[in-house]
């Protein structure tokens, strides 16, 4: 009796054994779909910490400090007023001040009204397909340069009442050109007018100009 039973838990055990190596039925488990995450890529051609869908000045200067819009921020320094830039662009022959320019503009102007001795450069610059050939190859005055500049000044004595003597304006005609001609971009980017306000008895105000070609201007 004994014998028969040892017999039957040995079968037991085997049998248990066996059912226990069985190999698992995979043919039930469902697939699970892993959802990977998406990479969006924001350009931001000038470098300046804004993408290029929210720069509203696009090409900013290297090293320049930028607000949330991509623009040159108001940079004070100790014992004058307030330096500030403003780059204004026109279409192919033209001099109007687009309606996107002039809220910036009226922000030059409130940093002028409040700093009585800040004075302002206006240099107007044109690219190469809107000046004749004669204009390319001599330093003569382009009337369409001297009308941009002429058109920020009037904004500024008209809307704001800053007095003219406050106001230098300089034809640079296509002198300084800040990207290539052979591009329609480029030649876009270079009908401009390029500001920069500061304090008319500290002269160092100039070693912070970051147009190119400045000094190449004439001044009317």
């Amino acid at each position: 009796m004994t014998m028969l039973l040892r017999s039957t838990l040995v079968v037991l055990i085997s049998v248990l054994t066996l059912s226990a190596c069985q190999t698992a039925d995979l043919s039930k488990q469902t697939s699970q779909t892993i959802n990977m995450p998406t990479v969006v890529v924001n350009l931001d051609s000038d470098s300046d910490g804004v993408p290029d869908e929210l720069d509203q000045c696009p090409n900013t200067t290297e090293n320049v400090a930028v607000d949330e819009r991509g623009c040159p921020e108001v940079i004070s320094l100790i014992g004058m007023p307030p330096m500030m830039e403003y780059r204004a662009f026109f279409t192919k022959d033209s001099s109007e001040l687009l309606p996107p320019y002039h809220d910036e503009l009226d922000r030059v102007a409130a940093q002028m009204n409040n700093y009585e001795t800040a004075t302002i450069r206006i240099e107007a610059h044109v690219s190469e397909d809107e000046v004749n050939e004669a204009s390319t190859s001599t330093l003569q005055s382009n009337s369409l340069a001297k009308n941009r500049a002429l058109v920020v000044k009037n904004y500024l004595i008209l809307n704001h009442k800053i007095e003219s003597s406050r106001l230098t304006t300089l034809d640079c005609g296509i002198r300084g050109p800040i990207a290539p001609s052979d591009t329609e971009e480029g030649r876009s980017m270079n009908r401009r007018v390029y500001s920069l306000v500061s304090d008319s008895k500290n002269h160092k105000a100039d070693h912070y100009q970051n147009d190119l070609g400045s000094n190449r201007c004439i001044e009317f």
